[in-house]
């Protein structure tokens, strides 16, 4: 009787430090994975890529704002051409294009708007990747819950296993009791074997997120924490119009458009040129006069160029403004696809909040039950299988929970990244 005794105070001090799991606030939770956000935005070859496509670009500036290149000829008569003060032996002249006032500005900004849809793009893949690598890291901690939760179980189920088996002997119980709980614990092996071998492609993909290999586990809380949105549905909505990563980015391209039709207007204006040119001149041996042998210079040499054909200038200015329509189009058929998206994603946000409110309700519930039941068993009240049963409804219930507040914490992240801004976030 002493060794029953020993086994159910056992199987009651498992059961009772399960019950105990403590809860971390989200901020330590989120101390934790700020240096995996750091070490993903140093290292992730996909945001170097887009931050050098936006150094590129910025390199188009200058180029498209520069005066275009002096034009320099040099022409050497093979027949000399006779003049009244000598022969012409050679000409040089020098000439440089200036385009119509503002048209090197204009094209300036068409370039620095090009650079700002870039970064744009920078910043989007950088929040995508921010919300990429919080949700794997709180997918990694719900199997290490998870894992946790379903060791302990194992562990209280060894303790009922030797206790079944002592009621066995003693003629206080069944042979079914001793199955009943091998089956179960066949059971609890068999998903802890999932488990464990669930982790290794989370942390594969984890390490590509980080372009790096771990050379430390993934360190986590002790603890599943819960995040919360900060603002309510209707500020969501503003701020998701306003801020929105892949919106922005259209707003951008749409000015790159705005400002590419004055590009294609101060193209159709006149340009001019503004050069100067010298002929050698060889003087006369038959002859003596004034200037003999003179060399000639021309300055200034004025030209202008006319843009007589306005087809094609008209043509650039409407294929820019089409070209912004259809930006307009795509932005308002986006905003109508994030709204879509943001309500799926706010319903199973409230779903999630139910579901972490059910499951911590009835897991209270549910351990208390157990508590009683193993009373009620040591007393001989209750038999061996209703145990058993609600040891088994704990564990779903607590697998539940931790399966919700992942739900939870990975649709606080969505939200966040439709909106567009890395809202701190605090504990509920």
């Amino acid at each position: 009787m002493r060794n029953i005794k020993y086994k159910q105070i056992t199987m009651w001090l498992l059961a009772f430090s399960l019950a105990l799991l403590p809860l971390l606030s989200q901020a330590q939770g989120s101390r934790q994975v700020d240096r995996y956000l750091v070490q993903g935005a140093e290292n992730n070859p996909r945001l170097k890529a887009l931050f050098t496509q936006y150094l590129a670009a910025l390199e188009q500036i200058p180029q498209v704002g520069t005066l275009p290149d002096p034009q320099v000829t040099f022409g050497y008569f093979i027949k000399p051409i006779e003049t009244r003060v000598g022969e012409q032996k050679a000409t040089f002249s020098a000439s440089q294009m200036f385009p119509w006032f503002g048209t090197l500005e204009a094209q300036e900004r068409v370039a620095a708007q090009r650079a700002k849809v870039r970064l744009q793009a920078f910043e989007e893949a950088k929040l995508e990747l921010y919300r990429d690598i919080r949700v794997t890291y709180n997918d990694l901690y719900y199997l290490q819950v998870a894992t946790q939760i379903t060791e302990e179980n194992l562990e209280i189920l060894t303790s009922f296993k030797e206790l079944a088996q002592v009621y066995f002997e003693t003629g206080q119980a069944g042979l079914s009791a001793v199955l009943q709980v091998e089956m179960e614990e066949e059971e609890l092996r068999s998903r802890l074997e999932y488990l464990v071998d669930s982790k290794e492609p989370l942390v594969t993909k984890f390490e590509q997120l980080l372009n790096t290999d771990l050379e430390e586990p993934v360190a986590f809380p002790d603890s599943l924490w819960e995040e919360e949105l900060l603002l309510e549905k209707e500020e969501i909505y503003k701020v998701l119009l306003a801020e929105n990563p892949r919106l922005e980015r259209l707003r951008q391209e749409a000015l790159v458009y705005e400002n590419q039709v004055e590009v294609a207007e101060k193209m159709g204006l006149p340009s001019f040129t503004l050069g100067a040119g010298y002929t050698n001149v060889a003087p006369r041996n038959d002859v003596e006069m004034p200037d003999n042998g003179q060399d000639a210079f021309l300055f200034p040499q004025v030209g202008i160029r006319v843009p007589i054909y306005r087809k094609k200038y008209k043509a650039m200015q409407q294929e820019a403004l089409l070209e912004k329509e259809a930006v307009e189009l795509q932005k308002e058929n986006l905003e109508n696809q994030l709204l879509t998206e943001l309500e799926e994603e706010y319903r199973d946000l409230l779903e999630a909040r139910r579901r972490v409110a059910l499951y911590k309700r009835l897991s209270n519930l549910a351990e208390e039950s157990f508590s009683l039941l193993q009373e009620e068993f040591s007393t001989g009240r209750n038999s061996f299988e209703e145990v058993l049963r609600m040891e088994r409804q704990l564990l779903s219930y607590r697998l539940e929970l931790a399966e919700a507040r992942t739900a939870l914490n990975n649709q606080v992240y969505n939200i966040n990244y439709l909106m567009g801004s890395q809202y701190e976030t605090k504990n509920r």
